[in-house]
């Protein structure tokens, strides 16, 4: 260990706080939390670890820390500290699986409408329902019950649903707010568990038009009962209180964490959410910041109450959310908490080796492949790829890769400025000088490796543009295709020269997905600016047609040569005058001439 580093383990408070953990590039690679600072930070330098926590501890080469007075004001803190620095080996959920939920809008003449986005914009949520079309049928059968509006932009004139009775047109009506508040009142209550009560109001309603002889209302309401059960059919009752809550367990093993949520509506557990994570704290602490996580940073919806398992420090949990949260000890509760439990320890065994063994693989490879080369193990991966036709819409691409995974939101797209034609060589040296240029000036964080697209011309023009214009140290490698145009062998060095990977190597797995990887993405951008190109130039200097209608006329049609097939009523339905329409056409096939 560093000598810097003990100083400062020596000094550390017995207090608590934060701690940011941080790399040789002085990146933040790791944020957590502690009761006592002086005990939790000492531990990582001290002891036995699992790999993982090896790996990170192998990583770091400073920290600081922050001192909070409580453990709750920790917990805040560590969740804003994550999500402001993204660190590498912090737990960070993703949005990869999204529930739908049913919205009543904050609109002056309020609209109901599903969807798998929560916002903080005074809209009331309802759910999640476990499946698309779960949500689709309640709100369906909603709009029959409660008729509010339907249309997302105010019409002039009424539509269909004010025809079938499932809106109350304030496009031409005066809709009170009072009639409003009572539909979302009724919407609430039937969303809220009492689906029976309007149920038996509906019944009164078809004795009533029965006594009268007015069968076919009669059967309206019978179908409309009909509904309501279908929809609400009971899949599982938990309880018989109705009270929406969500159930967590947890479980871990060999450094990883399988949480899993269930979420109980109106008595029915409807969902759950399964995630399986690396930790490097303390279980119950980093378990914390999942909750945390869950609700403060991915917005999900507070139920009524929270169950938790009894070895949480469920105080801090309820501070932290501002809602009831129990650790029940016997009963049907405590059955469900135990569910959840179980159902994470049976994850974790089922999912673990197979996920250990593919974390290895990529481990392994980035580390094979830093030895091939003679360089430190390249955690960090930057790859760039150019893309033209003809000299036409020239652009690069650029793709990171860190532990040996894509890091999508650092991808970037370039179009070239200084460069006129076909010009790899200068293309290269353009993007590469404005990319590590930058990096400089921003303090970013710099590759341990960089892949470019092209031979060794590329290679010294890379080189040359690192070492003499910004005084950067950074192994520069290209990939070489044989005469089948398959990845063959690497070039690197000064001067360049070529390093064979075995064909069945992970690391020749992994250079070959980041070049598939890189030259997906720059295709894809040169496509892009080339439809956007055609289209302007297929259109230009025509009177009428300037870059709005442009832009309507692509996402219409979808391409140029579906808009080269389209009528002149095609294009007047698309949204142009009748002469511009003409116009277009008249060009199309001048064009085609």
């Amino acid at each position: 260990m560093e000598q810097h580093l003990k100083n400062k383990l020596a000094i550390l408070p017995d207090q608590p706080g934060c701690y940011l953990m941080k790399d040789r590039q002085g990146t933040i690679i790791y944020v957590g939390k502690a009761k006592v600072l002086k005990n939790r930070v000492r531990s990582y330098f001290s002891g036995s670890h699992d790999g993982k926590t090896q790996r990170l501890v192998s990583e770091i080469r400073d920290f600081e820390y922050i001192v909070t007075s409580t453990n709750l004001e920790a917990l805040i803190l560590e969740l804003n500290l994550i999500k402001k620095h993204d660190p590498k080996y912090n737990v960070m959920l993703k949005d990869d699986k999204s529930y739908p939920y049913i919205k009543i809008t904050a609109e002056e003449q309020p609209r109901l409408i599903t969807t798998r986005k929560i916002k903080k914009d005074k809209g009331k949520y309802f759910g999640p329902y476990p499946n698309a079309y779960a949500a689709s049928a309640t709100k369906k059968l909603l709009d029959r019950l409660y008729p509010l509006r339907k249309c997302r932009k105010m019409p002039d004139r009424v539509c269909l649903y004010y025809h079938i009775g499932q809106c109350l047109a304030p496009c031409v009506n005066d809709v009170s707010k009072e009639q409003n508040k009572e539909m979302i009142d009724g919407i609430t209550r039937f969303l809220n568990g009492g689906h029976q009560e309007v149920k038996e109001d509906i019944e009164r309603k078809m004795t009533t038009a029965s006594e009268n002889m007015d069968f076919e209302r009669a059967k309206e309401f019978r179908d409309l009962m009909f509904h309501i059960d279908k929809v609400m059919e009971v899949q599982k009752i938990q309880s018989n209180d109705g009270i929406d809550r969500d159930i967590f367990g947890y479980s871990f093993d060999k450094g990883w964490m399988c949480v899993q949520v269930f979420f109980v509506r109106q008595g029915k557990l409807i969902e759950r959410e399964v995630s399986l994570f690396p930790f490097y704290n303390d279980a119950e602490e980093d378990f914390l910041t999942y909750i945390g996580q869950f609700y403060l940073q991915q917005n999900h919806p507070k139920p009524k109450e929270v169950l938790l398992p009894q070895q949480v420090n469920a105080q801090m949990v309820e501070e932290l959310l501002q809602i009831p949260v129990h650790q029940p000890k016997r009963g049907k509760k405590k059955e469900l908490v135990e569910l959840t439990m179980k159902n994470a320890t049976i994850a974790i065994n089922e999912k673990f080796s197979l996920i250990e063994r593919d974390e290895k693989r990529t481990i392994d490879a980035v580390e094979n492949l830093g030895e091939k080369l003679n360089i430190e193990a390249p955690l960090r991966i930057e790859a760039f790829d150019n893309s033209n036709i003809q000299g036409t819409n020239p652009v690069s691409a650029m793709v990171v890769f860190l532990d040996g995974k894509p890091k999508k939101n650092e991808y970037r797209k370039y179009k070239i400025k200084t460069v006129e034609g076909p010009n790899d060589v200068g293309s290269m040296k353009e993007v590469v000088r404005r990319r590590y240029s930058r990096m400089l000036k921003e303090n970013g964080p710099l590759p341990d490796l960089i892949i470019i697209d092209g031979g060794i011309a590329q290679i010294q023009a890379s080189q040359d543009v690192l070492e003499n214009e910004l005084g950067l140290d950074i192994p520069v490698c290209s990939l070489t295709k044989d005469e089948k145009h398959k990845t063959s062998h690497l070039l690197i060095g000064d001067p360049p020269e070529a390093v064979y990977l075995p064909r069945n190597s992970q690391e020749f797995y992994l250079l070959q997905r980041i070049q598939d990887e890189v030259h997906r993405f720059a295709i894809t951008f040169h496509r892009q600016l080339r439809g956007k190109s055609m289209l302007k130039s297929s259109l230009d200097d025509i009177p009428g047609i300037g870059e709005k209608r442009r832009k309507k006329l692509l996402n219409h049609f979808g391409s140029i040569k579906k808009m080269k097939e389209a009528s002149v009523e095609d294009l007047h339905n698309a949204g142009l005058p009748m002469n511009v329409a003409e116009e277009v056409i008249a060009r199309f096939e001048s064009q085609s001439n």
